[in-house]
């Protein structure tokens, strides 16, 4: 087979404080099946952990591997700096703590290949979380169920189609060019949101189980919730920005914030009863994490997990500001 057959890609991969998961991220990358040229752009931000000098002993080791600073730290300002370093046609994006399988280049650039004749222009798969430590992996148990996350497919698994959005994802670089990239006003969600952007110009948006990308989750329950308040702030920014992209899935988790907020309110009155919501609530996550756990550790933590993970996120969307969006502008790439 020649070039033709196997088209360069260019990995794009923001790096902001990744020095225990970086390497292992690049050498998955550099590690696949595919016959292909492989280039890996690191977007740096400024790190407190040694992940620069990390950087530049990869660089040193591995000339398939590349760096550009990205002097404000953010994702989606980093991904628009790599994108626009790339030599190729085909954008393969991953993260810092992050490690694709050996054959995941080749699958998504054949399945993207074979669909753009149907208007597909990024396909993703599932982000397969995996925890190291007992916490992380209560974590990911956590963000692997329905009872967690809710039943998109990225986390959950499902059969392949057309879907909203897709963990990562591989790109035609044209489409992203096309729609300005990523909006770099966004701190999170950017993907979600781009996809929305990918979809209105035409594009379609490709989930593939046979893809899987290995995520780390976090470490402690402050990140945890910091994490996942974050996500509902800004996902309610995106339901701002583009009306009507709000389904009741999302709404979930704000409208147990407020039931149980309520709830704990009107329960100071001496009336009692109205905790029953609580408890119902509390009950169905201890009973959800015995039988989604797969050891005792993880039935006990997964409890506190999942209700730091569903009132992070409700939180954050129900207080989201209107002022996260008001600064910076959507970039174009050229």
């Amino acid at each position: 087979m020649n070039s033709v057959t196997y088209p360069g890609v260019s990995v794009i991969m923001p790096v902001l404080n990744e020095f225990n998961h970086l390497e292992a991220a690049v050498r998955a990358a550099l590690a696949q099946d595919y016959l292909g040229e492989i280039e890996v752009i690191l977007a740096v931000g400024p790190s407190k952990d040694g992940t620069e000098n990390l950087v530049s002993q990869i660089i040193q080791a591995e000339k398939r591997v590349k760096s550009i600073v990205n002097l404000t730290g953010r994702t989606a300002t980093a991904l628009n700096l790599a994108i626009k370093e790339s030599r190729f046609d085909y954008i393969v994006r991953i993260d810092g703590h992050s490690e694709i399988e050996r054959s995941y280049i080749a699958n998504a650039v054949n399945a993207l290949r074979q669909r753009e004749s149907e208007g597909v222009v990024n396909v993703g798969g599932v982000m397969a979380a995996e925890g190291i430590t007992r916490f992380e992996r209560a974590v990911a148990r956590a963000m692997r169920s329905p009872l967690g996350v809710g039943s998109s497919r990225f986390h959950v698994g499902g059969d392949a189609g057309e879907s909203d959005t897709v963990y990562l994802g591989v790109f035609k670089k044209s489409a992203l060019l096309a729609v300005g990239g990523f909006d770099e006003r966004y701190t999170r969600a950017q993907d979600w949101e781009l996809n929305y952007r990918l979809r209105l110009n035409g594009g379609k948006i490709w989930f593939d189980p046979a893809l899987r990308v290995t995520y780390r989750p976090r470490g402690d329950f402050r990140s945890l919730a910091k994490q996942y308040f974050e996500y509902g702030r800004w996902r309610r920014v995106v339901s701002r920005q583009h009306l009507g992209t709000v389904n009741l899935r999302y709404l979930a988790a704000p409208l147990a914030v407020a039931i149980n907020a309520l709830s704990l309110v009107l329960a100071m009155t001496n009336t009692y009863y109205f905790l029953a919501p609580v408890a119902l609530y509390l009950a169905s996550m201890i009973l959800g994490g015995i039988v989604i756990g797969k050891s005792w550790s993880e039935r006990a933590l997964l409890p506190m997990v999942i209700t730091t993970m569903h009132h992070s996120w409700g939180l954050g969307f129900l207080t989201s500001p209107k002022r996260l969006l008001v600064q910076g502008r959507l970039k174009a790439n050229g």
